[in-house]
């Protein structure tokens, strides 16, 4: 599930590249055929042992976290692809084959400024701000040989003339008290030769470090931006520079020079960023055209610059930051309460696990490893069906979700079957856990989150329920996820909404976060697999009843409009 644009890390090296895991594939059990009469009948389950041993592969080590753009992803959509053609699915991606490339790059930032010879370190002391749309931002330039002045507080009185600014690098400063917020002074003082923010002290840590990382986005083949380049700075960049605080300095005074280049620059990616493909086409030659769309991302976000104790992490989190990445910060740590309750559990891990296990991996096996291989043990069911569905159902793995969504924004703006013939899509995301520890006072066996399954059709989330009852699948739905302007904001986080813009209706199921939430210690020990086989179960037959309804299910409410900005 997306944390709004995970950091582009440098994959290992690969000495040899094996593709699969560890050299070899996973061990597959036969499936059993359900004794039902239900509409699943002719379907075999979902087998438990499948799971463990696929899912055992996909959130292998040797995937090194399966960041999209890196050979670690690469390899996971390679597996998926293996299996696919194993199972016998048609490729529906781009030239005949399983996959469809996403045209992903990494923008980074660079800098090399110098003061009077001492170094500008891009994260401690100043960060490149990227071009913004709709200000005169450049993506990169030179400060050699220009004159650096004082440009005054941001758009207040005092400011330099914009003629003043002409051809310098020109430094303001926010007015006292101000929270941070990109001034409009910019677009006055687009002929500089660059622009020096002296923000970086009231800017929020979590933006300094976004901008100070590499990111990931999609090549959409324009220009990167024009206009001067702008940096944000710290005070004492700006001490550096005037010898004295400019708050007590008239503005138009010139400071010392500054040389190097700055900016953002574009690189090309490790490994190809691949959505994998497939489709089961439909046995009725007229809704056989019509498609059931399915889907999980296979990428996550890769490793860790440091490795930790995994055990120590663990504790620290069970007790600290019980739902991982989605916790409140603790800018002052734990509480000495906490502390002792971190040291009662850490021991109690260490009985059973004995020394310390350093890590740096994230596995993702539940974010997303857990829908990505529930999502190929529906499509080998439904393959192994005696009866074909009515609608053909195509099965989509996106790449690049933890990055902002680019898989399925790219798949759904550049479809391999017609958009408008997608009569609905399910998205898996973070399947396999939600017990009681997981999702306090909610969760359980029976426990399964749903969001969107009634936004834009009502017969759709109406259909949800009944097969939940009819069919004995026996979840209790929380929709609290669900609810307008929910501070989490699932609805905007998953790889369904894309579809939602488009007008197709989705429903996202999700067993819920947990402490290992984008962490180093989301790996298949701690998955429910019997839960993940049951949540599979109900996706398939969910799948199985959209595919054979004798219509397509009615859109009743409007969508948000395929370039919307996604509310909740």
């Amino acid at each position: 599930m997306i944390v709004r644009f995970a950091t582009v890390r440098s994959a290992m090296f690969f000495g040899v590249f094996f593709l699969g895991c560890a050299g070899q594939a996973p061990v597959l059990r036969e499936t059993q055929p359900e004794a039902s009469t239900d509409l699943s009948a002719a379907v075999p389950k979902v087998a438990v042992e499948n799971l463990r041993d696929r899912l055992g592969a996909f959130a292998h080590d040797s995937m090194e976290g399966r960041e999209a753009g890196t050979m670690g992803n690469y390899k996971a959509t390679e597996f998926i692809a293996q299996e696919l053609a194993r199972i016998g699915l048609q490729p529906a991606g781009d030239n005949g084959t399983y996959f469809q490339e996403i045209p992903l790059r990494v923008r980074e930032p660079f800098s090399t400024i110098e003061v009077d010879g001492a170094t500008i370190p891009i994260g401690e002391d100043m960060v490149p701000l990227p071009p913004i749309q709709g200000l005169p931002l450049g993506a990169s330039g030179s400060l050699d040989g220009h004159d650096v002045i004082f440009g005054g507080v941001a758009d207040s009185p005092t400011e330099i003339s914009a003629a003043d600014g002409r051809g310098k690098v020109v430094f303001l400063i926010p007015p006292r008290g101000s929270t941070f917020t990109v001034p409009t002074s910019i677009v006055k003082f687009r002929n500089a030769a660059a622009i020096v923010l002296v923000y970086l002290d009231i800017a929020p840590a979590m933006l300094v470090d976004f901008l100070g990382e590499p990111t990931g986005m999609l090549d959409d083949g324009g220009p990167v931006g024009s206009g001067p380049p702008t940096m944000i700075v710290s005070d004492r960049v700006a001490d550096m520079v005037f010898q004295e605080p400019l708050r007590e300095s008239e503005p138009g005074v010139k400071g010392t020079p500054m040389t190097g280049e700055f900016g953002i620059r574009d690189v090309d990616v490790e490994a190809p960023a691949r959505n994998v493909i497939a489709v089961l086409p439909g046995s009725d030659p007229v809704l056989g055209r019509q498609f059931v769309a399915l889907g999980a991302h296979s990428d996550h976000v890769g490793l860790s610059n440091q490795a930790v104790d995994h055990d120590s992490l663990r504790a620290f989190l069970e007790i600290a930051r019980p739902m991982g990445a989605d916790s409140p910060d603790l800018p002052n740590g734990p509480t000495p309460q906490q502390t002792e309750l971190i040291t009662q559990r850490l021991a109690e891990i260490r009985s059973d696990n004995g020394a310390p296990r350093m890590d740096s991996i994230f596995n993702g096996a539940d974010d997303d490893g857990s829908g990505s291989m529930g999502l190929l043990a529906i499509a080998e069911a439904l393959k192994g069906a005696s009866e074909r569905p009515r609608r053909s159902v195509i099965f989509v793995w996106h790449t690049a979700e933890e990055m902002g969504l680019f898989g399925s924004q790219h798949f759904t703006e550049n479809p391999t079957v017609p958009r408008d013939a997608i009569v609905a899509q399910l998205n898996m995301d973070m399947i396999g856990r939600g017990a009681t520890d997981d999702v306090a006072n909610l969760g359980g066996t029976e426990y399964l989150q749903l969001i969107g399954s009634r936004r834009l059709s009502t017969e759709l989330g109406d259909l949800v329920e009944q097969v939940n009852s009819e069919e004995g699948h026996g979840f209790v739905f929380d929709y609290t996820m669900d609810a307008d302007g929910h501070e989490q904001n699932l609805y905007c986080r998953s790889d369904h909404y894309m579809y939602a813009r488009f007008n197709i209706p989705i429903v996202f199921l999700s067993t819920g976060s947990h402490r290992d939430y984008h962490q180093v210690t989301d790996e298949p020990q701690y998955i429910d697999f019997a839960k993940l086989a049951r949540v599979s179960d109900f996706v398939k037959s969910l799948a199985l009843r959209l595919a054979n309804l004798d219509h397509a299910v009615y859109v009743d409410k409007p969508g948000p409009g395929p370039n919307a900005q996604c509310r909740q």
